[in-house]
């Protein structure tokens, strides 16, 4: 019995960590630093502030829960070079089981002579990963005494490790362009995990994290001074793992003032295979907040009852410090 269970732990460990995902968002958008290196720095302002939150599951286990922050600074340097930095965290499971990734990320816009009202930045990220499971917090044969189930008796096995930490590099590229006052898109490819190192507890050599290639775009449209909607899709290939989101959202202005911005949003996606969303947010000065729901349609439906998960994105953009034009002070000549 012993054995079995070994080969039971071993066997869905090797399992999920062969086949592991990275962490990601509904809310893609919502979350630069996971979706594209080259997004660091992508934004109007001074300085940005990201916040993420997920919890799924909730009705079938113990919810994985997913956290992360974010911040980043456009021109950091004379040469124009953005810089940021995220971490992320997620824990799953009975055991436990914890992810935190801290990821330093630059990015340069690219001059293009023919296309000077275009944007192509490339992005390079490298991170940390810290990983760690808690073998107490599982339940074994050994420890029924009987009569009744002890936690205090030993468990009677002996595993290798209960963490691992690896570095990791991604790029991206991302390119944006604005065709007039009523429509522009963006389109962008990134590339993660391209040392693929080794993820296994039990100091398997095959057991490695994939690398993750993404495909994004979106397309904004300006039906008038209120209403504007933006087409958005993600592609997402990870070893076995494929996912395409394809929906997009409706945006209401109600002030268009740049920094005194106010509009509500709302829309829905459709993930192949998985799950549909719906999003609803709102943008207020330098704020965007967005909240979507997840309605599970996979396998797990009659354990999930269609049930996923709801996450949080919210996002504050520090305004640019206004420029001071120099005073030249002109004193008259007195003869």
């Amino acid at each position: 019995m012993r054995m079995r269970f070994l080969h039971i732990i071993l066997f869905i460990s090797c399992t999920i960590l062969s086949c592991a995902q990275d962490i990601h968002f509904s809310q893609f958008y919502q979350s630069p630093f996971s979706l594209n290196p080259a997004l660091t720095g992508q934004f109007d302002g001074d300085w940005r502030f990201v916040g993420n939150q997920r919890t799924q599951w909730r009705s079938v286990t113990v919810p994985y829960s997913t956290w992360g922050i974010a911040v980043d600074k456009p021109h950091l340097t004379k040469q124009d070079v953005n810089a940021g930095l995220s971490i992320f965290t997620d824990k799953a499971g009975d055991s436990q089981l914890t992810t935190t990734m801290i990821n330093g990320a630059v990015s340069k816009a690219l001059v293009l002579p023919n296309r000077p009202q275009d944007q192509l930045t490339v992005g390079l990220m490298l991170g940390l990963t810290l990983m760690s499971i808690d073998y107490s917090a599982l339940n074994y044969d050994n420890q029924w005494n009987g009569l009744f189930y002890d936690p205090s008796l030993s468990s009677g096995e002996s595993y290798s490790r209960d963490s691992r930490a690896y570095m990791n590099l991604h790029i991206g590229g991302h390119y944006r362009r604005v065709v007039d006052d009523q429509k522009s898109w963006t389109l962008g490819t990134s590339l993660f995990n391209l040392s693929a190192p080794k993820q296994s507890f039990f100091d398997e050599a095959f057991v490695r994290l994939d690398p993750r290639w993404v495909l994004h775009g979106s397309y904004q449209y300006k039906i008038d001074e209120q209403w504007t909607i933006e087409p958005m899709g993600l592609f997402m290939n990870q070893g076995k793992f494929r996912e395409f989101d394809l929906g997009g959202r409706v945006h209401y202005t109600i002030q268009p003032n740049s920094w005194a911005y106010e509009a509500l949003y709302a829309g829905a996606f459709a993930r192949t295979k998985d799950a549909g969303y719906l999003l609803a947010g709102i943008r207020y000065h330098q704020w965007d907040v967005g909240v979507s729901y997840d309605i599970n349609l996979s396998d797990l439906e009659p354990a999930s009852n269609n049930r996923g998960g709801l996450e949080f994105g919210v996002i504050y953009i520090i305004p640019p410090s206004p420029k001071i034009a120099p005073v030249r002070k002109v004193c008259p000549d007195y003869i």
